[in-house]
Order: structure tokens, then C-alpha cells, then sequence
């Protein structure tokens, strides 16, 4: 008999010596003894070798490099592959693999100083992952405004962006090469050979991605130039410059601010002559995502808004937004720079808030949202924080958030606290509402406004059917319709002492799935006009439209013409009667429909 296997330490029996039986026995004796076949055990044991191998930073570096390049960049290759899925596009996006290889690389190679390889790669996969839950969950690219408006997210908004998969996809990308990298042994050699190493491999990775990059050039200069998103996805590399770029904004509105816009404020002749009567209270409602295209009142086809119709409104249905997230739209739109001149990094040259203060009114900034970007800081200000366990808020306000109705609780005693001497002059309320600010779409509306059914809940978006999301979001806007009319009922039993005026205006759009994108904060160059269409909504008293000789018919009549976030400033302005070099009349939304002979007394 042939023994299976080689070995020396037991004789393989003799045929004459043992009955065939015997030898059966003895054969299978010695293969439990023996245990199972050695190579699964060989490969078991290569592979914890490799895993537990001593490793030189460099190599370290390489590897992190390979594994951002392929498991964390799953939102690129998706994109790339769906823009040319044929042969050639799987060949353009290997290209661009290697070029991202090498660029990761040359990144890497000169921070591969010993175990300082650990944390830096710790930290690289990571960025990573948080960067592809957030692209590949709601469809986002991370530049730096968005990365701005990350900045200033408070814990409760955290909350509902981050959701239940969060972990999970952390864990996918990040868990292994954090684990391997911690138990690694990392081996040292001569400082000064090694730093050559590095910036010798460092030098080449990057002549590599020149070279790739040029002889590709003539295919990916169409493909980014026709989709720029493009731009905003190799990860970390990306989300990492927009961080950079977003704190240095950051840090510059930190600088001693040099508010030049009031010089030469004050109150224009109508404003004095009606200040003694009935000053005016102008409550500006700054909405939070709400799209134009949702509002009933602009012929959406469900009935979203029938209290604000009910009202006698003006909507207009034709305005779009500074910006597509809440950092960069708010100190946009109260700005007297307008879009194309507003820069979030340039020197503060103050806002409509300063402006109208410094005219002698009165300005009061109520939050419920994430604070008011920096606009409300030289006013008063409150939040519907402070009514953290009153018993008014008792049925508005849950788990570190209210619902919007909040607003308005104890409006009378703060405005009531502003300075007498302002407030004969006028006064201008600001409210910053939570709107429907997702993805916790369903908790912006409470339970006797969610008239669309089913809704969806989750806050995994791309779970939820596109009925039921849509059916959450317009609960959202239902229940602002009805925020929006209870301010104007309020601002009515204010008539007896002063000349109230409303005027609505959402931040930013939302998209709601289209095209596989979720919530919003794209670039403005690539963003859908959903992210950008935006509602506004006005309602005057008689008081204030008799005082300033408003044609409220003609308002009407002129609603449909193309309106900005541009047009707030001086809208505002004009309806305040507040006199600034910085007014301008044809930004004035009321202007045309404002009686010649009042519209030259400014």
C-alpha cells in the first residue's frame, strides 16, 4: 500500500506484516492524528503572515493609497461608469484609477515618516468613508460650501443626517485597513535614506499622474467639462480641500468685522410721518428648503397651501436663490451685494439687519434652525431654545427641536423688550424657521398635518419610495403654509398699533430623488433648478400698503417676473421705508406698484 503523503517520523507498514483490515486502521489513525490536510492550514498561515508582516512606511503608504483608490472611491467609478458604461468607458475609468492611484501616492509618500504612516492613514480612510456615506446615500458632491454649512450644523440636524447606516458604511470602508493598520509593525531604517525614498517616490507618482493625465487629456477634458460633479468626487482628496477651503472662510468671518453699508442710513419721509400713528412691524419669515414648484399657490397640483390662499397672499412664482444650502444663501440674500457680488470670504460690509438698525427701527432675530449665520450678530437676537421648559412649549418642542409654531410664542414680550426710542420708528422681526429641512421630513409637520399618506419616515432616503418621500415633504410644506398663516393672524391683531407686513422667503430648494440626488447643496453650477427655485410669498396690511401707497392689484398683476434672493435687501428697504446709498429701486420688488409721488419722497 502507498502511503499518501511523505513522512519520515512513521513507517509505513509492511504488507506481509499487517492484514489489509489492520493497515485500513493504521491509515486512518494516523490521518486524525495528523489533523486535516495541511493546505488550508498553509494558506491560513501565509495569510496571517502577510497580514502580520513588518512593513516600511512606504509600503504602508502604498497600500492606504490602493484602498482609497478602489473601496473609497465607489461613488466616482459609479459615476464614471454611468456616464460611458461601453468598453472604452470601462478603459477611461481604469486611467483615471491610475491616476488617482498615483495621485493618493505622491499625497502619502511624504507624510510616510515611521509610525506617523498610522494615524495619517487612519485619518485618510476615514475622511473617506464619511465622505462616500454622505455620496453615496443622498447623491451629494462635497464642496466647500457645503462643507461650510457642515461647520455649522448643530447635534440635532447631525442626528438626522447621519441615520442608522451610517456606522455600517463607516465600518465598510474604514474597519479593515484601521485594524490592519493598528496592529502592524512598521520598520524602521536610516532617516536620511528614507526621506530620499520618499521624495523620490513622491516625485515619480506625480509624473506618473502628469503623464496619465496628458495622454488622457483629449477624453477627460469633455467628460469633466460636460459633468462637473466630476470634479468634486475623487475621495479624500476632495472633501479634504473643500474642509481646508471652507475653515479658511470660516476663519476670515472671524476677523474684526468693518460694517460700511449703514453709513448714511435713516428713515425716509413716509416713515417719519407714520411713526408717530402706527410705525410699521415687518415680520420676514426666512423658510428653510422649501421648493417653489411644492407651494399650491404656484399651481402645484395637491392643495398645500390653502390657508395661505385663504389670506389673500401675493406668491411669486418665479424666484431663485443665492445659493443651495443654508451657509451660503442667508448672509447672501440679506446682503446688499447681490449674487454676483457676495463673496462668503470677503471683508463683512454689514446687512440689511445693520442697515435698518443703524436707521433708528428695531430689529429682532428669532432661530429655529441652526443659528443665523453670522447675520443676526450686532442685532438682538433670541431662539426657541430659550423656551426650554416652559409650559407654552411644552407641546411644541421634543427632543432638542421645535416645531415651527414655536416661532411666535412670546413674540409680544420680545419685541417688547426691544429699546422704546426704536421701536416708535418701526420694528423688523426676523423668523428662521426649521421648515422642512430633511431628511426628517416627517418630524417638520406634526401629526394633524399629514394629510398626504403613506409618508416615509426613514432617514435612509434612497429607501423610501418616491411616493411616500414626496408624501413626507409635503406634510412639511403643510404645515409651513400653516406657520406662515398664523403669523399673519397675529400680525392682524397687532393692527390697532401698528402697520403689519409679512413677507416669506425659503433659503433653498431640496431634491427629492430626482436623478438619484437627495437633499441639497450641490455647486450652483451643477445644481438642479430644484435646489435653486425657491417660493416667496407677501402679504400687506392696509396700514403699511396705504402708507406707502402700494398698488396691491398691481403687485399681483407684477408677480410673475423673474425674482432673486437679490430682490430681498431693497424689497425690505423700500417697505420699511429705510434710506441707504445702498437702496436701489429697480431691485424693489413693491416699486412699480408704488404711486410716483411716494416713490420720490425717499
Amino acid at each position: 500500500m502507498r502511503w499518501p503523503f511523505p513522512d519520515t517520523s512513521i513507517a509505513a507498514p509492511a504488507d506481509h506484516l499487517e492484514p489489509p483490515n489492520q493497515k485500513a486502521c493504521r491509515y486512518h489513525a494516523v490521518l486524525l492524528s495528523r489533523g486535516p490536510s495541511p493546505r488550508p492550514a498553509r494558506f491560513a498561515t501565509a495569510a496571517a503572515s502577510l497580514w502580520r508582516a513588518p512593513r516600511t512606511p512606504l509600503a504602508v503608504a502604498v497600500a492606504i493609497a490602493f484602498w482609497l483608490t478602489t473601496v473609497g472611491n465607489v461613488a466616482l467609478w459609479r459615476k464614471v461608469y454611468v456616464i460611458d458604461p461601453t468598453a472604452s468607458g470601462v478603459a477611461v475609468e481604469f486611467g483615471v484609477a491610475c491616476v488617482l492611484f498615483a495621485t493618493h501616492v505622491a499625497l502619502l509618500a511624504p507624510l510616510a515618516w515611521g509610525r506617523a504612516i498610522k494615524p495619517v492613514g487612519m485619518a485618510a480612510v476615514l475622511a473617506a468613508a464619511i465622505a462616500q456615506h454622505f455620496m453615496l446615500r443622498f447623491g451629494v458632491v462635497i464642496d466647500a460650501g457645503l462643507m461650510g454649512n457642515t461647520f455649522s450644523t448643530n447635534a440635532t440636524e447631525a442626528r438626522d443626517v447621519l441615520g442608522a447606516t451610517f456606522a455600517l458604511d463607516l465600518a465598510a470602508v474604514a474597519a479593515l485597513p484601521i485594524v490592519w493598520l493598528w496592529q502592524v509593525p512598521i520598520v524602521r531604517g536610516k532617516p536620511l535614506r528614507d526621506a530620499g525614498r520618499r521624495l523620490a517616490v513622491a516625485v515619480l507618482a506625480l509624473v506618473v499622474a502628469a503623464g496619465l493625465v496628458a495622454a488622457m487629456f483629449r477624453v477627460l477634458a469633455p467628460m469633466v467639462r460636460n459633468h462637473l460633479e466630476l470634479r468634486y468626487l475623487p475621495n479624500p482628496i476632495s472633501p479634504l480641500l473643500s474642509a481646508a477651503k471652507a475653515a479658511t472662510r470660516s476663519a476670515a468671518r472671524r476677523q474684526p468685522v468693518h460694517v460700511t453699508a449703514t453709513a448714511g442710513a435713516g428713515l425716509g419721509s413716509r416713515a417719519a410721518a407714520a411713526a408717530a400713528a402706527k410705525p410699521p412691524l415687518v415680520v420676514l419669515v426666512v423658510g428653510e428648503t422649501a421648493r417653489a414648484d411644492h407651494f399650491g399657490l404656484n399651481g402645484y397640483a395637491r392643495d398645500t397651501t390653502p390657508e395661505l390662499a385663504a389670506r389673500g397672499v401675493v406668491s411669486f412664482p418665479a424666484v431663485y436663490s443665492c445659493g443651495t444650502h443654508t451657509a451660503a444663501s442667508v448672509p447672501c440674500m440679506f446682503s446688499p451685494l447681490g449674487k454676483a457680488a457676495y463673496k462668503p470670504d470677503a471683508p463683512e460690509t454689514g446687512n440689511l439687519l445693520d442697515v435698518v438698525q443703524a436707521a433708528g427701527m428695531a430689529v429682532l432675530w428669532v432661530d429655529n434652525q441652526a443659528g443665523c449665520k453670522d447675520v443676526c450678530d450686532r442685532v438682538p437676537n433670541a431662539s426657541t431654545k430659550d423656551l426650554a421648559g416652559s409650559p407654552e412649549a411644552a407641546r411644541l418642542c421634543s427632543d432638542g427641536e421645535c416645531l415651527d409654531e414655536a416661532l411666535l410664542l412670546g413674540l409680544d414680550r420680545r419685541i417688547a423688550a426691544l429699546p422704546e426710542a426704536a421701536r416708535r420708528n418701526g420694528v423688523l422681526v426676523v423668523l428662521h424657521q426649521m421648515g422642512s429641512h430633511g431628511p426628517a421630513y416627517s418630524r417638520r409637520s406634526p401629526q394633524a398635518f399629514k394629510r398626504f399618506q403613506p409618508e416615509c419616515t426613514t432617514l435612509v432616503l434612497g429607501e423610501c419610495t418616491h411616493e411616500g418621500l414626496v408624501n413626507a415633504y409635503d406634510n412639511s410644506i403643510a404645515y409651513t403654509d400653516h406657520v406662515l398663516a398664523s403669523t399673519i393672524d397675529w400680525l392682524r391683531s397687532q393692527s390697532a398699533a401698528w402697520a403689519p407686513a409679512m413677507l416669506y422667503v425659503s433659503d433653498h430648494g431640496e431634491s427629492l430623488g430626482e436623478y438619484g440626488v437627495f437633499l441639497h447643496g450641490l455647486p450652483d453650477v451643477i445644481a438642479p433648478e430644484v435646489q435653486k427655485h425657491v417660493p416667496m410669498v407677501a402679504w400687506l396690511g392696509d396700514a403699511i400698503a396705504a402708507r406707502d401707497h402700494i398698488d396691491l392689484a398691481c403687485v399681483a398683476r407684477e408677480r410673475s417676473r423673474r425674482l432673486s434672493h437679490d430682490n430681498l435687501y431693497h424689497s425690505v428697504m423700500g417697505l420699511l421705508d429705510v434710506v441707504s446709498p445702498t437702496y436701489r429701486a429697480d431691485l424693489d420688488v413693491f416699486a412699480p406698484c408704488r404711486e410716483p409721488a411716494a416713490a420720490g419722497k425717499r
